[in-house]
């Protein structure tokens, strides 16, 4: 609601704001951010304002209203598989005035909404293991945070839990990437000495580089040694290798290019794997927002139940949990690297 599909320049179905209902269901979330409406008042504003379904033309209900405010989309973003995207539709509130919303929603900050967002750590990164729904945070007397299942498809018997007390489950989750300098220094020469093998086209690509580099080079000598022996003249010499020397440049430089993109690329992924292995210990360091930029990187999903936080690492960094906790691997070890990195490679 507030939306109509319409086909984009691309041929593809795309949402663009409806003229008549956006600037309506943008009013909503302005009403609703003040906190001095309940959800009952701002829906009759919005019935009044003239807030309708498409089809039945009957007024909108407390239940979309409450779905209207909850849904990122009207920001700009969605959530897919657990993850949350930036859309490329054009948002009808600002991303300010929708987390006030969920402020007020969750009853936290209502007489203040308009002040600077309070950022959660673990916003959009736990379920409920009982019901599957939400775990969203809450603020009690100003400075106590708790997490608590959303109970929206049931009410659910967990518990309320302390931020502090997630934090320290999530940093013991953590440590399961931990890994010693010894172990990280033979994954990372491993790395680095086989990369190679696995870039076919890019070695490929630098062989022919390389052999029309000396080819040229090589044209460069005996021109040079025919012009000394008079068998060419000095202007022919000059133009022969003015050319030649431009071609071996362009060599060069595409050489350069290949080595410095896939070195760059394995420095990255080389710090990625550092950064894993170092989270438990650093965890506690950050701020809120990035404990749950970090978590956002390493984490697939994580579920909270019975007291008890469970999670699933992305790929590939549950390969490292693996190779710390001393799996077997996958095929037997081949080279120096040792049995650890053979089951990081294949990856």
């Amino acid at each position: 609601m507030g939306y109509l599909n319409v086909v984009g320049p691309l041929g593809k179905k795309i949402i663009v704001p409806d003229p008549d209902l956006a600037p309506i269901v943008t009013r909503v979330f302005e009403w609703f951010e003040t906190g001095d409406y309940a959800l009952k008042d701002v829906t009759q504003k919005a019935r009044s304002a003239g807030l309708r379904y498409r089809r039945s033309q009957r007024p909108v209900g407390i239940s979309t209203i409450h779905y209207m405010l909850r849904n990122r989309l009207y920001a700009g973003a969605f959530e897919w598989a657990g993850r949350l995207f930036q859309g490329t539709h054009e948002p009808i509130v600002t991303r300010e005035t929708w987390e006030n919303v969920q402020e007020v929603l969750d009853g936290r900050s209502a007489s203040n909404v308009r002040a600077e967002p309070l950022r959660f750590a673990f916003t959009g990164l736990i379920t409920c293991g009982h019901c599957g729904c939400a775990v969203v945070a809450q603020m009690q007397r100003g400075r106590y945070i708790y997490y608590h299942c959303s109970g929206f498809k049931q009410k659910c018997p967990e518990k309320y839990v302390r931020e502090e007390a997630l934090a320290k489950a999530f940093s013991e989750q953590l440590a399961r990437l931990h890994m010693d300098d010894e172990v990280f220094s033979l994954i990372e020469r491993a790395i680095r000495e086989s990369h190679t093998d696995k870039s076919r086209e890019r070695v490929e690509a630098i062989a022919r580089l390389r052999a029309a580099a000396d080819r040229l080079q090589h044209r460069l000598d005996t021109l040079y040694v025919d012009n000394l022996d008079g068998r060419i003249s000095s202007d022919m010499h000059d133009r022969m290798a003015a050319t030649w020397r431009e071609e071996r440049a362009v060599c060069l430089r595409r050489l350069d290019a290949l080595h410095n993109a896939e070195d760059a690329f394995v420095d990255d992924g080389i710090a990625l794997l550092n950064l894993a292995r170092k989270a438990h210990s650093t965890f506690n360091l950050q701020s809120q927002n990035g404990k749950n930029i970090a978590l956002n990187l390493l984490v697939l999903n994580s579920t909270w139940a019975n007291g008890q936080l469970t999670v699933t690492f992305r790929e590939p960094f549950d390969i490292l949990e693996k190779i710390v906790s001393g799996a077997p691997p996958a095929e037997p070890p081949t080279g120096s690297g040792g049995s650890g990195v053979s089951s990081w490679l294949p990856e």
